[in-house]
């Protein structure tokens, strides 16, 4: 497969799943915002810029309207919804001869269709959009499970995917460090990952944070666990090294990078969890940063990667 192509399928992934992991965080976000007036808006607008990586607005009170504008609508920073369809749109073009008709069609009209919605949401309430979001990013993972066959493509593709969910599931459990084990925060989490419904299955309602860590960072089965998608990246790597297997070590900096986090999350005690929760945070968080350069590196054969935001998450 060409390099271009690769790197194209690989952004495209990355994109997709920024755009809907954002709507949620946001739909939820804002939801919370609308409906409980007790809470300090600007400051939880804040929190929420510093989760995403993004800089807040100096010398401006935040609301749900500034929010949303800057996270879901702005054209100027990349990490914002519409930025992240267009440029998975874009890379949708530039990679037009591996990816399938139906898997095109389903960016574009998603692309096509932002102005309306934006200018929708405006007056009604963005909550249609970030649904709108939600759906057709589902869509596209539907469609690229039924329409692409199990190549290098869907490897490149499912990789980036994976790669950001592990990014954006940090980032939300870097926000909630500091919470109490019972603050209704976790709850905002859960919802923001999509995991409550499955979370309440399995663990038969009972909710505390040691238990919506462990099940967002060390779940073996729920598809947006941190360890799952650790694994299932480092899959993907090892089918797309073609080199004969090392004797000693590991063939490439980028799987070795991925299957040393996914070790270490994997013979972590669960009693351990909460001891020293941010700086297992954090570096997940750089794991993410240098995965991303070894894979431009070794595959695309570019300059190392160049993040979404340069800033990390500090609250």
């Amino acid at each position: 497969m060409l390099a271009r192509n690769a790197e194209s399928l690989y952004w495209i992934g990355r994109y997709v799943e920024r755009a809907d992991d954002t709507a949620r965080i946001l739909d939820v976000s804002v939801h919370h915002l609308l409906e409980d007036a007790t809470v300090d808006a600007d400051a939880t607008s804040r929190q929420l810029l510093a989760v995403l990586g993004m800089t807040a607005p100096e010398g401006a009170s935040l609301d749900v309207r500034p929010l949303t504008d800057l996270v879901a609508f702005s054209r100027d920073h990349s990490g914002s919804i519409v930025s992240s369809i267009t440029s998975a749109r874009e890379n949708a073009r530039v990679a037009r001869e591996v990816v399938s008709t139906e898997l095109w069609e389903c960016v574009n009209a998603m692309y096509n269709a932002l102005p309306d919605r934006q200018k929708q949401a405006k007056r009604t309430g963005p909550h249609a959009f970030f649904s709108f979001v939600e759906e057709r990013s589902a869509m596209f993972a539907g469609l690229a499970d039924s329409t692409m066959s199990r190549d290098d493509g869907w490897r490149f593709l499912v990789l980036g995917r994976s790669v950001e969910r592990v990014d954006m599931i940090v980032r939300l459990l870097m926000s909630r460090v500091n919470d109490k084990p019972s603050s209704p925060g976790w709850v905002t989490v859960l919802r923001s990952a999509g995991a409550h419904d499955t979370y309440l299955r399995t663990y038969r309602g009972a909710l505390d944070a040691r238990r919506v860590v462990q099940f967002l960072l060390l779940d073996r089965l729920f598809p947006r666990s941190v360890f799952h998608a650790l694994r299932q990246a480092e899959s993907c790597l090892e089918q797309l090294d073609h080199r004969p297997t090392a004797r000693v070590g590991t063939k490439a900096e980028a799987i070795r990078l991925l299957g040393k986090a996914r070790s270490d999350l994997e013979f972590l005690r669960p009693d351990e969890l909460l001891v020293a929760l941010t700086d297992r945070l954090l570096s997940l968080q750089a794991t993410v940063r240098e995965v991303g350069e070894a894979v431009s590196q070794q595959y695309f054969h570019s300059v190392p990667w160049v993040a979404w935001t340069n800033a990390e998450v500090s609250l």
